[in-house]
């Protein structure tokens, strides 16, 4: 089982806090998608021909594509890789995209889950945020895609953004959970380096939460997920039974998967690979046949590393079984340390199986794993 994603750097204008690569010309999209299609074809032996389960099409924004390119991409996917009849293939969208014209394109093609780039639905929050649509064309998008046929569908929501109270982002819930969209995926905003947002910050123009403000935000979003019935997996994912994301659940599983396209990344569960964030280069190489990647063979602690990272994030927790049998003692002795001091403070949980996050320690995660990791 593998997983592929495809980073489609192409934005009609940059969002104030996104930090993902991206490109604002479209004059590169043809050349870009004849690049991307050598890059498959250059990387087909990459996932040893493990069945492909989930296909994502990220950004960027995918629906700068036409269903026609959607199909040219997906035509030489399947040409290379063994992609599972029933595999999860997602595609992300803005909403001011999602016109019935638009959706009625994009059931010509094999895309079968949406994920919605919502942020908010007030209106000047996305205009603080340089988002394209309006909250009205986010509730009309997905009332559209609900008519079309759509049921797998995953809306993106970001908390802690700049003068956000408690009563605007508990609305921005309730409006969601009313639209009956299965998946959330909710994000505290981060001040990412050379993003417009940070820059806002640094000046003095934007100014940041405090923690017990932000904990009320988590915790609201906690609360709310699960009166409407929402099962968290993930500390910023919930979904309702059977509806999570069956791609980004690879990440934090120890799936290997294929990243297609400028600044995508791979892991094989031996190695990491990343693509440079350059659309210009990566065109360039792959026109002469070259990849333009590099690679990185993960030493014994970035393994373990990797393994704390990512089964923390999951509300399962770190598989006890998993991490006596695959770690030496050294690594197992750090794991110990950190865990039973955070146990002590009610921000670990630890059973027979297993050593997972609390509600206060999903807060501070990033704290608790930097700790636990091994330097």
């Amino acid at each position: 089982m593998a997983g592929i994603y495809l980073h489609i750097p192409f934005c009609k204008q940059k969002c104030y806090y996104c930090d993902f690569y991206k490109v604002v010309s479209p004059k590169l999209l043809p050349d870009f998608i004849s690049a991307l299609k050598t890059e498959i074809k250059l990387q087909a032996g990459y996932l040893e021909k493990e069945q492909i389960e989930t296909v994502y099409f990220g950004g960027g924004t995918p629906s700068s594509l036409s269903h026609a390119q959607i199909n040219e991409i997906f035509s030489e996917l399947q040409n290379n890789f063994q992609i599972d009849a029933h595999a999860e293939i997602t595609f992300e969208a803005n909403p001011d995209d999602l016109t019935a014209e638009y959706i009625a394109e994009l059931q010509k093609t094999p895309i079968n889950r949406i994920s919605l780039g919502i942020q908010s639905f007030f209106d000047n929050d996305l205009k603080r945020m340089n988002r394209r649509h309006s909250g009205a064309e986010a509730i009309a998008s997905v009332r559209r895609l609900q008519e079309a046929g759509y049921e797998n569908i995953s809306g993106d929501l970001i908390y802690g953004l700049p003068e956000q109270t408690s009563e605007k982002w508990s609305e921005n819930l309730k409006l969601f959970f009313d639209l009956n969209i299965p998946h959330l995926s909710a994000y505290h905003l981060t001040y990412e380096k050379d993003t417009a947002f940070y820059k806002m910050l640094k000046s003095g123009k934007l100014a940041e939460h405090a923690d017990k403000k932000s904990e009320e935000f988590f915790t609201t979003l906690l609360d709310l997920a699960h009166t409407n019935g929402f099962l968290q997996y993930e500390i910023s994912n919930f979904a309702k039974l059977g509806l999570h994301s069956r791609h980004n659940s690879t990440y934090w599983t120890n799936t290997p998967y294929l990243g297609l396209g400028p600044s995508a990344h791979s892991y094989n569960r031996t190695s990491r690979q990343w693509n440079k964030a350059d659309v210009k280069h990566y065109i360039t190489e792959l026109y002469e046949g070259k990849l333009c990647c590099e690679t990185e063979i993960l030493s014994k602690a970035d393994l373990y590393n990797e393994f704390v990272m990512k089964n923390l994030r999951k509300v399962s927790g770190v598989n006890l079984h998993e991490l006596e049998s695959s770690f030496e003692e050294s690594f197992k002795k750090i794991f110990w340390e950190s865990a039973r001091k955070y146990q002590a403070s009610k921000h670990l949980e630890i059973n027979k199986d297993s050593v997972f996050l609390s509600r206060s320690g999903m807060f501070i995660s990033d704290r608790i794993i930097s700790e636990m990791f091994y330097v």
